[in-house]
């Protein structure tokens, strides 16, 4: 390794930062310049300030950190310089090592030199603006005639007077913005669990490693969810009980327990015996999960047991059954495979008594567990797949086998009592689809006098004259019915569901209070899922087939993405999964499908036209729509998007129109692409003025992330005018970006165009352009999903690629209605939005 004198400091078979390499090379492609604070927690905590000139990262230590007051003048001690790769680097330098320590990535960005950088640097005086995610505004460096130890130059770092300027008396930033802003993760005071130092020579893999630090557990956490299946499946499974109980997540941090409910309400103080024998056991951070129950006579769960005994005050012994370990003592388990996590749990839990248990499994065939469980009167059974990790979402690696239909209805009202019945006759039922609330049938039976005068006066102060349904009654069934606030939430047995959708031969079972009545959809039994590999396990065989939504998926176990790890199949089963969210968006519109055979990391290309390239399932065109090529395609079916998948599709881009209407646009697209030096910050900043511009000419907008770097504005429009219009009302409002802040817009594409600049694309507006569609996954490292958000999501988004494969369905379990429920299309472009703008209509 050449010996620059960073290389010099540094034994690169020991620490894991980046080497030099002295050959520095000119940037093979414009790009605005870098910058890097990084917060280094070494013999004395300070602040590495790195300003990119030259090929290389000129650095300065800052020993208290930059301030915003002018007034302070912060000392900065001329450092060696580090090499461009450094500007991401995080981690632990081992012990013995120069710098030995924490380091994290505190600010990063772009700066831009006021006048000749390299003038301005050697003579001793930087003047400068940074534009990070926590310093923005004006700045100098000036070099002092003072000398440091060793001769190192002694700087000072002086914040210029201007907007963003405030006395330190009113605010430190590095007080008030400690955390990386890469990782979340903080050195010094408050810091994160330090990543191990390595004492062996460092491969590839452990820089990678050694650069993402574990950090403390998380504050909040979601459960993995069971999907109903309609048979036991074949392949490796392991089953336990199906607790008639309350799911209980348990948090253990700094030796404090909580107990959380699924839906993350803390029922600590509800629990303390099972809280008490937690923190008995004297575990560092953890998450553990599972469910308290109380057993019967018989030693069954027993769920009304349950509520009694919280109501009488903890009068039976509620017993907490743990079955899964996401985090144990310090340890991020969720990948280890299931019956690794079950054995660390267990060897903790072994031989403790009081209120906690061990879920055990069942050594058996599933047919026999699940006919077994019928006729000791259980609930059923779950099932979980041998060697699947732990994932915080509704997953078909954990299924649910029934004994008898049961689940959660939404109260919506009662009729009077008949004969000798006091309190209410029957509960009328319902549950949500679409976000609306639908009739699914009665429950009059399962109820004792007790539960029946309770009921009543939970029932007397949610009373309402209206249905709260969305679509009324018939008269008769309507009679006699006094209507609630639908706030109740019943668990209800059942023989089964008619074809009307209501149920038969219902049982009430008990309230439930752990679920919220908005979270109520009617729970359908789905077919038993394939044996698909899951990570961590052996990967499935080479020219293997699977099936799926009647396409047969060749070569399932072909890795798409080496840093995810995902395999075809994999991406299969995520379009199959958000099918009914993905499928709105494709269906009706041209279809470009972005093929990558051979994974993210090969040879990509578009596909527009159907040509010779048969894929199973995909709608064809009418060649009139695109005279002189093939037909072009579209996307209707759950069969023709996984269709498109087998033939190596990753990506799918949409048209601007439908298909019935292609020469008229419904649609306006504003693609923000940034530089990608450019903070996050500044996209966020770049979308909240183009937002307010749109607010302005009154045209409303939706947004979704792109998936990449940065974010789609999507203006709905009446199918009114033609390409060119709109395109050209684009193009107009790109212009006018530009124009109103040059310094931060530009309507020109190309790299050299958008140098620390945002380019306004609008050229998705022009016949036969495509922009990638909502859900799309991308086909970039990381697997990204283009992502529909809320507006007031907007200024909480970490990136764009902040959704991924791996944990959109995650977001979508978690969603109360769709981001984009009040989308229309009845908008217009008129002569006064060309005006506002400053242009001639096209």
């Amino acid at each position: 390794m050449a010996m620059s004198e960073y290389n010099r400091k540094r034994n690169f078979s020991i620490t894991s930062e980046p080497p030099e390499d002295t050959a520095r090379k000119p940037r093979k492609s414009p790009g605005a310049l870098r910058f890097v604070i990084q917060k280094h927690d070494a013999s004395h905590l300070h602040y590495d300030f790195r300003l990119e000139l030259d090929g290389t990262l000129k650095s300065w230590a800052i020993p208290k950190g930059p301030s915003l007051d002018p007034a302070d003048k912060r000392l900065a001690v001329h450092v060696e310089d580090h090499p461009l790769g450094y500007a991401n680097f995080e981690g632990s330098i081992p012990k013995g090592q120069y710098g030995a320590g924490d380091v994290i990535v505190w600010d990063h960005g772009v700066w831009q030199p006021h006048g000749d950088a390299q003038a301005s640097y050697k003579a001793g005086k930087l003047k400068f603006s940074l534009v990070g995610e926590k310093l923005t505004g004006d700045w100098t460096l000036v070099r002092t005639r003072l000398k440091g130890s060793g001769d190192k130059e002694q700087w000072l770092l002086i914040k210029e007077r201007d907007d963003v300027a405030r006395p330190a008396s009113e605010y430190s930033v590095v007080d008030e913005l400690p955390k990386s802003v890469l990782s979340g993760n903080q050195v010094g005071s408050g810091k994160k669990t330090k990543a191990k130092p390595s004492t062996r020579k460092v491969s590839k893999a452990d820089t990678q490693a050694a650069n993402h630090p574990l950090g403390d557990i998380p504050d909040t956490f979601k459960p993995q969810l069971a999907t109903l299946v309609t048979q036991p499946p074949a392949g490796e499974w392991v089953y336990e009980i199906k607790f008639d109980g309350y799911r209980m997540l348990a948090r253990i941090q700094g030796g404090e327990v909580r107990l959380f409910t699924r839906n993350g309400h803390d029922w600590t103080t509800r629990l303390p015996k099972q809280a008490d024998a937690l923190r008995a056991l004297k575990l560092g951070d953890s998450w553990l999960d599972g469910e308290v129950v109380v057993l019967n006579d018989d030693g069954l769960p027993d769920f009304q047991a349950l509520q009694n005994a919280f109501d009488a005050d903890n009068a039976q012994p509620i017993l907490y059954y743990l079955f899964d370990a996401p985090y144990l003592n310090g340890q991020d388990l969720r990948q280890e495979p299931l019956q690794a996590r079950r054995d660390a749990l267990h060897k903790v839990l072994k031989q403790k008594r009081g209120p906690l248990r061990f879920s055990k499994d069942f050594v058996a065939n599933h047919e026999d567990i699940v006919q077994s469980a019928c006729s000791m009167r259980l609930e059923g059974v779950i099932g979980k797949r041998a060697g699947s990790p732990y994932v915080s979402r509704r997953s078909d690696d954990w299924i649910k086998l029934k004994c008898r239909l049961r689940q959660e209805f939404v109260v919506i009202g009662y009729t009077e009592p008949k004969g000798s019945r006091s309190g209410f006759g029957a509960l009328l039922l319902g549950v949500y689809e679409d976000s609306k609330l639908r009739y699914a049938g009665r429950v009059g039976t399962g109820f004792d006098e007790q539960r029946l005068q309770q009921l009543l006066k939970q029932m007397n102060a949610l009373k309402r004259n209206e249905s709260p349904l969305a679509k009324p009654l018939s008269a008769a069934l309507a009679r006699g019915v006094q209507w609630l606030k639908p706030s109740l939430v019943a668990e209800v047995e059942f023989a089964e569901w008619t074809r009307e959708g209501v149920v038969r031969q219902a049982s009430f079972i008990a309230e439930r209070t752990d679920k919220p009545a908005k979270q109520i959809n009617r729970e359908q039994a789905v077919s038993p899922p394939a044996a698909t590999p899951t990570k961590g396990k052996k990967k499935a065989a080479s020219n293997g087939r699977q099936t799926m939504d009647e396409v047969s998926v060749s070569h399932p176990e072909r890795v798409i993405d080496a840093q995810s790890g995902t395999q075809k199949i994999e991406l299969a089963q995520f379009y199959h999964d958000i099918g009914q969210w993905i499928l709105p968006h494709l269906q009706g519109r041209p279809v470009s499908l972005l093929r990558a055979p051979d994974g993210v990391e090969g040879e990509q290309f578009f596909q527009k036209h159907a040509q010779h390239l048969a894929i199973p399932h995909i709608t064809h065109l009418d060649k009139k729509i695109d005279p002189g090529h093939a037909e072009l395609m579209q996307i209707d079916s759950l069969p023709a998007l996984i269709g498109a998948v087998q033939m190596g599709c990753i990506e799918l881009h949409t048209w601007g129109a439908s298909s019935a209407t292609v020469d008229k646009p419904d649609r306006l697209i504003l693609d923000l692409d940034p530089d990608p030096a450019l903070p996050w910050r500044s996209m966020l900043e770049a979308t909240n003025l183009t937002l307010a511009v749109l607010d302005e000419l009154g045209l409303e907008a939706w947004l979704k992330t792109s998936g990449g770097k940065g974010l789609h504005i999507v203006v709905p429009l009446a199918k009114s005018a033609g390409w060119d219009t709109v395109k050209g009302f684009a193009k107009a409002l790109a212009t006018f970006m530009t124009k109103q802040i040059p310094e931060r817009f530009t309507d020109k594409m190309g790299p050299q165009n958008r140098v620390g600049k945002i380019f306004v694309d609008y050229l998705r507006n022009q016949r036969g352009a495509s922009t990638a569609s909502a859900y799309s996954v991308r086909a970039r490292p990381g697997l990204g999903v283009s992502t529909p958000i809320r507006r007031d999501e907007l200024n909480e988004l970490k990136s764009a690629a902040q959704w991924t494969l791996d944990n959109l369905r995650e977001r979508l379990d978690g969603l109360k209605q769709d981001p984009w429920h009040d989308y229309h299309n009845k908008q217009r472009i008129t002569r006064a939005h060309w005006k506002k703008l400053g242009a001639e209509p096209v």
